[in-house]
């Protein structure tokens, strides 16, 4: 490494598409740092996919003790909600640890801000400048914006897996996968009304139709009133309420309830990069990438979420990021 880098990679994003790249080009020699705002582990670890399992699972109990009724399983239960994430926070709250310390131990530097590019080869973190031979970008996605009046009082998926208390009256906006898995979570946990609000036709569009019919079915059964060709407009408070406005082929219509969660999906989490100063360019579905995830700027990969490269999966992902690792390496 020359004596003008402070490092031979900088990744941004410590989630799954940014970790293994750090670990790949550190065993490889390179003098390697990772740079995150938010703990590390990412989005399926700390936000996503992992503790939303460990909710389904507890739910799922309710599921199952309800359909073994009469079949020689006689139980009442019910779910404790503060309990249950309780038990979301003893994974949630260890890993951002777990994962710091396996990366210092592989020999990748622990930096932790807000990173925005200042030069094609140079970030700014913390007001310090940073200068690498080369970077990869891993910052996933965030939850787009609606541009509606009352955006302000939604509460994101985020924010969902984090609530003290269960909602009673909750509202999805969107219909996607977790729209439909909250859903059906917040209706065994015991909320007295739950609606999902999808401005398509049906739910989970990219999904198989043939299951989200049998999905749609099982969703009816289970209470949860899921609205299509639902179009939000606006959301209000009204008193100790929220009132949620949207456009239906039959008019206007109004639902109340205590909590309106944003699920309408997730746009790439670039905006604080300053790109245009690296060089590289990027799109509506993220940054423009080639088969060997190298970026407009040769010098600069990315994967993931961020990327416009594939599905926001986090298989995905570290597969992305062992393209990327591979191909810096050669």
């Amino acid at each position: 490494m020359s004596d003008a880098f402070d490092y031979d990679l900088i990744v941004i994003g410590a989630g799954t598409g940014g970790s293994g790249v750090a670990r790949m080009t550190a065993a490889a020699g390179w003098k390697v740092a990772i740079i995150d705002s938010l703990p590390y582990g990412g989005t399926c670890a700390l936000r996503g996919c992992d503790p939303k399992k460990m909710l389904v699972a507890v739910t799922e109990g309710v599921d199952w003790a309800q359909n073994l009724k009469g079949k020689g399983l006689e139980a009442q239960v019910a779910i404790d909600w503060q309990g249950m994430m309780a038990f979301k926070r003893s994974f949630t709250d260890a890993m951002p640890p777990r994962v710091e310390t396996g990366l210092e131990k592989a020999g990748v530097a622990s930096l932790h801000g807000d990173a925005r590019f200042t030069a094609p080869d140079t970030i700014e973190m913390n007001g310090e400048s940073l200068r690498a031979r080369h970077f990869h970008i891993a910052t996933g996605a965030r939850p787009m914006t609606l541009n509606i009046p009352g955006e302000e009082l939604l509460i994101t998926s985020t924010d969902f897996l984090d609530l003290p208390e269960r909602p009673d009256m909750v509202v999805f906006v969107g219909g996607g996968f977790i729209a439909m898995e909250f859903a059906h979570i917040a209706k065994r946990a015991g909320a007295s009304e739950v609606t999902v609000l999808e401005m398509a036709e049906r739910p989970l569009g990219n999904f198989d139709p043939d299951l989200v019919a049998i999905l749609v079915e099982a969703t009816a059964e289970l209470g949860v009133a899921l609205r299509t060709e639902a179009k939000v407009l606006k959301i209000e408070k009204q008193g100790g309420e929220l009132a949620v406005s949207f456009e239906t082929p039959g008019g206007i219509k109004v639902v109340t309830c205590d909590t309106v969660v944003h699920a309408t999906g997730r746009v790439p989490n670039i905006d604080g990069l300053n790109l245009a100063a690296a060089g590289v360019e990027h799109g509506p579905v993220g940054i423009k990438v080639d088969a060997w995830m190298r970026t407009t700027n040769p010098d600069i990969f990315a994967a993931g979420d961020c990327a416009d490269s594939g599905p926001n999966l986090t298989p995905v992902s570290a597969y992305e990021g062992r393209i990327a690792a591979k191909n810096l390496l050669a």
